[in-house]
């Protein structure tokens, strides 16, 4: 790592972890770090860091009470390893936009002020980001940080996907679909633009944000024309502990019949649903996989799973009037054959077509050679986005940085 050169954090928050890459801007935007912290909410917490060498791979032990405490021990990493070199700047993933937000921002106290009125929107992860950028400001008060909203991609969603069946009322409120994964969903058409052509990303793609959260999304001439996530990222696919599209009418009967409060009600379909609350055993798709054989509930949760993603491919390429591009993405798109060939078996009549070595082997391409569709499996980079987009913001040279101190020895 050289003295004097500038550099771009980018963080994305969750509720329990926090990934951070730390990106070398000049001459070209390089990543030199990447990371977390993870155990938040825990006095067990710790900082991973794995650099391009092995040699500076780091990891660190730490109480995580919160965010603030958790994000005390990176900024403590950052003053140790960068020695002299300017931070540019902080790039945040925020959640939610709201319906004002659709470009990146630099945070401002007008800003700030708007992210806590939103919070409303989203109490799971609003105040949490908000956190970590005070937490920032506190140590490092003359970097400029930039907020890059999840919801941005699908802003401009057309009417009748993002009008909710509810009272026009609430129209006026904000209530409206708003859809996520959009940091994520902008990258991957990106390079779907880049390893397909610009041809394949103006056409009819399903791109498939399959992780511990996951969604889909229908896009045609670059733009997003509907997705699964809805006013929250509750809504949609089974996930890892959020439960997806849902009865309604389900709330009433759980507080007619167990005495449910709204908030145990929230808490029960954002944490102990999806995978974990169908099998009883685990959030993890892989610790499912390696079960399934035995364990009847195990099996279920990823059969559901599965199916609801199936669901959502089709119900897609009928809006979107057939379908040229499947892209694969998220930790579970990404590295677990099993669930794409179980998601894509049944769609022939899509023109989908799997070729099984390739798809067994992690192929860029996991179609045959005459599908219809070709269906892609492509790594996400959100933490290189949020840094394109601080770069972007703030301008060349990233006026403002901050001579960050050396440490005392």
């Amino acid at each position: 790592m050289s003295i004097n050169s500038t550099y771009v954090l980018a963080i994305n928050g969750g509720s329990s972890s926090i990934k951070f890459s730390l990106f070398e801007a000049r001459p070209e935007l390089t990543a030199i770090f990447r990371g977390s912290v993870n155990g938040i909410g825990t006095a067990m917490g710790n900082l991973t860091v794995k650099g391009v060498a092995a040699a500076d791979n780091f990891f660190r032990s730490q109480a995580a009470d919160d965010h603030s405490m958790a994000v005390e021990g990176l900024m403590d990493w950052l003053e140790e390893r960068m020695r002299g070199g300017d931070l540019a700047g902080v790039g945040h993933r925020v959640v939610h936009g709201g319906p004002k937000y659709a470009q990146p921002q630099r945070i401002t106290d007008s800003l700030m002020q708007d992210l806590v009125d939103l919070s409303p929107f989203d109490p799971e992860h609003l105040p949490e980001e908000i956190e970590l950028t005070q937490a920032f400001h506190r140590r490092f008060a003359h970097v400029p940080q930039v907020a890059c909203f999840d919801t941005a991609f699908h802003h401009d969603l057309p009417q009748v996907a993002k009008l909710l069946p509810i009272p026009r009322r609430y129209e006026a409120l904000g209530v409206r679909r708003y859809g996520f994964h959009g940091i994520s969903y902008a990258f991957l058409m990106r390079e779907l633009a880049r390893v397909a052509g610009p041809d394949a990303a103006r056409g009819r793609v399903i791109l498939a944000h399959l992780g511990s959260g996951a969604s889909l999304a229908a896009v045609r001439n670059g733009k997003s024309l509907d997705t699964s996530m809805s006013f929250t990222p509750t809504a949609g696919v089974p996930m890892g502990t959020r439960c997806g599209d849902l009865d309604p009418g389900l709330m009433w009967y759980l507080f007619r019949t167990q005495r449910m409060t709204a908030r145990n009600f929230n808490e029960m379909v954002n944490f102990q649903s999806g995978l974990l609350g169908m099998s009883e055993r685990s959030a993890d798709v892989r610790d499912l996989l390696r079960v399934r054989a035995t364990d009847v509930p195990a099996a279920e949760a990823v059969d559901v799973f599965c199916y609801q993603v199936k669901k959502w491919i089709g119900s897609f390429a009928a809006a979107l009037g057939g379908l040229e591009t499947l892209v694969f993405s998220g930790g579970i798109g990404e590295n677990s054959p099993e669930i794409r060939a179980q998601i894509c078996a049944g769609l022939e009549f899509l023109g989908i077509r799997l070729d099984s070595s390739s798809n067994a082997h992690g192929g860029a391409v996991i179609s045959t050679s005459g599908s219809a569709v070709c269906v892609r499996v492509m790594a996400t980079d959100e933490e290189r986005m949020i840094a394109e987009m601080v770069c972007h913001v703030l301008g060349d040279g990233a006026a403002g940085a901050l001579k960050l101190k050396a440490p005392a020895t």
